[in-house]
């Protein structure tokens, strides 16, 4: 069985129709939820992972890639980015993964994708091959697709006192006027987020740039 059967036939079982329709509301989603929890879902991907193994990351890519464009509940997708992150695939998370995290990201264009991958896929890779993914990050700050932008932003939610700042600095500077709700509330949780280790820098920063909106400002000041 390959890798979309078996997520299927994984998934299928679980749904409830009855939560469905909530949730593809709550997501405001085109695409239809088969109304399965995460708990429930988590679950019955390791289930899958156990049963579906790869040998190489183009096996992977390619399979992950298959579910992704062929899914038609969202629940498949959010199905594709955990294989990614499966523990045996641990090796394979070098850069070689950005463009398939990239069509994750542009393809998929809505914050519980990008956010996802955003926080526990580029942002493992930045720590781990800084110079390869920060010139790539700070070229996704001013790209056209906002998502790339959010997940400049956001990427270095999970860094704490290894926090780039001047990819923080550089991430947000370069969309502080943006009317955007999603990139303002990126930028606000960004902030928020490194005043637990540095209150004092993120007091300073949101002072000295009076051009933040009122989101990102009350976001950024939550905690302070």
């Amino acid at each position: 069985m390959n890798l979309d059967e078996a997520v299927r036939a994984a998934l299928e079982p679980l749904a409830d129709p009855g939560k469905a329709p909530q949730m593809q509301r709550y997501m405001k989603s085109e695409m239809p939820f088969l109304g399965v929890a995460k708990p429930a879902r988590a679950a019955a991907l390791r289930e899958v992972c156990a049963a579906v193994v790869f040998s190489s990351p183009r096996e992977m890519t390619e399979a992950v890639l298959e579910l992704w464009r062929g899914a038609c509940y969202r629940e498949e997708r959010y199905a594709a980015i955990d294989v990614t992150g499966d523990r045996r695939y641990r090796a394979w998370q070098t850069p070689d993964l950005v463009p398939l995290y990239d069509e994750f990201i542009t393809t998929g264009a809505w914050w519980d994708y990008v956010d996802e991958v955003a926080t526990h896929r580029v942002a493992p890779l930045l720590r781990s091959h800084r110079d390869t993914m920060t010139p790539l990050l700070r070229a996704w700050a001013t790209d056209e697709d906002k998502w790339r932008r959010r997940t400049a932003v956001i990427c270095q939610l999970p860094a704490k006192h290894d926090t780039d700042l001047d990819l923080l600095t550089h991430a947000v500077e370069a969309n502080l006027t943006d009317p955007d709700f999603f990139l303002r509330k990126a930028i606000g949780w960004a902030l928020r987020q490194h005043s637990r280790v540095d209150p004092g820098w993120v007091q300073d920063f949101v002072d000295t740039h009076p051009t933040l909106s009122p989101l990102s400002r009350r976001e950024a000041l939550k905690h302070l």
